[in-house]
């Protein structure tokens, strides 16, 4: 490529970021107003949610409480204090933990991003393995199969799919652990990321890596079940498409073997489709791990923002949808870039 369109190409690159990034801070902004203005809207007092009975019973109380967390002042006044400490990086302070809320969700968001990250992977490698190969072999019994297999993946709950193998996998067979990140007798790795599989990679603690690892398998898996019937279907679709047209059939026709025609003619633009699917799922499996997380003692970003929503923890729930948000929109922004690294056809624009 000539140094003009090169530097052309980097251009429009730092166009495109800029763009999309000016876009994402005014997405940040409206979902701050809409979780505030949802979080007004919520019946119930927090103070009668976080405060005992007797200590309800008591105005003064009471009105230390909305002082302490700036409940007392109009909503107005609350929305903008709320921006302004945002921008600064205070995201409140938790009325259930009594911490900061950023405290908070550097201890849970790695331990959700661990497990989300693990799923996500794991979705990749069996739905589009098997995507791949349920197109090659359309219309005969390993297409049928699967075809099977990926709508009882997308049509089965989750709530019941982990409930069926926390039963089977756990509880009856005892194959694999049924919850928490470690065996109890184990002391998580120093904290690097918050992730024990990476901390322990990182320390050399190879017992360690293989405990936390054996206990993502689970709850993994259950997370990753929907996930991977989307990506099947999504991939067979995309490369049956792709195999009818006519460069596919010019490389058949020169002899190339079927797994030279399926990587390099066929995979790779349906790369583009498949990575938009995986990338909205990844954010999905973040913010929907709320009933796995649960069932399986996974102290992560689905346990927290649970417990925040029951005590009507107002900062806590602004601040776990703040972080969904900021993922998604980077998670978007990452997408579009991979568009035109995977095919430099496609302009950043």
């Amino acid at each position: 490529m000539p140094v003009s369109r090169k530097r052309a190409r980097h251009g429009d690159l730092w166009k495109f970021l800029g763009k999309r990034l000016g876009i994402g801070v005014l997405l940040v902004f409206g979902v701050m107003l809409v979780s505030f203005l949802l979080t007004q809207r919520v019946p119930g007092d927090p103070a009668a949610a976080n405060l005992g009975q007797q200590a309800i019973e008591d105005p003064a109380a009471v009105a230390a409480f909305r002082a302490k967390y700036g409940l007392d002042k109009p909503l107005p006044v609350q929305f903008l204090t709320y921006v302004w400490n945002v921008l600064h990086g205070d995201l409140g302070l938790s009325q259930q933990s009594h911490r900061p809320v950023s405290t908070d969700l550097a201890e849970y968001v790695p331990a959700t991003f661990e497990l989300a990250i693990f799923a996500i992977v794991l979705s990749l490698l069996i739905g589009v393995t098997f995507g791949v190969l349920a197109a090659v072999t359309r219309d005969r019994w390993p297409d049928q199969v699967l075809r099977v297999v990926s709508l009882g993946g997308v049509s089965m709950p989750t709530f019941w799919i982990a409930l069926m193998a926390f039963y089977l996998l756990f509880f009856k067979w005892g194959i694999l652990p049924g919850g928490g990140r470690l065996d109890p007798t184990q002391t998580p790795p120093d904290h690097i990321t918050g992730m024990y599989t990476v901390d322990a990679l990182l320390h050399g603690q190879w017992s360690l890596f293989g405990s936390a690892l054996y206990h993502l398998v689970l709850p993994g898996l259950v997370l990753a079940t929907y996930t991977i019937g989307l990506l099947l279907r999504f991939t067979r679709a995309s490369v049956l498409e792709i195999l009818g047209n006519d460069y596919v059939r010019a490389a058949r026709a020169k002899g190339l073997p079927e797994r030279v025609v399926v990587m390099r003619h066929v995979l790779r633009p349906a790369l583009v489709s498949i990575i938009t699917v995986a990338g909205v799922a990844f954010g999905s499996l973040l913010s929907g791990a709320v009933l796995v997380e649960s069932i399986f003692s996974w102290p992560g970003l689905g346990a927290y923002a649970y417990l925040s929503a029951i005590n009507l923890d107002l900062p806590a729930i602004m601040g776990v949808s703040l972080v969904v948000a900021v993922v998604y929109i980077g998670l978007n922004l990452l997408v579009d870039v991979l568009y035109g690294v995977i095919d430099p056809r496609i302009r950043l624009s």
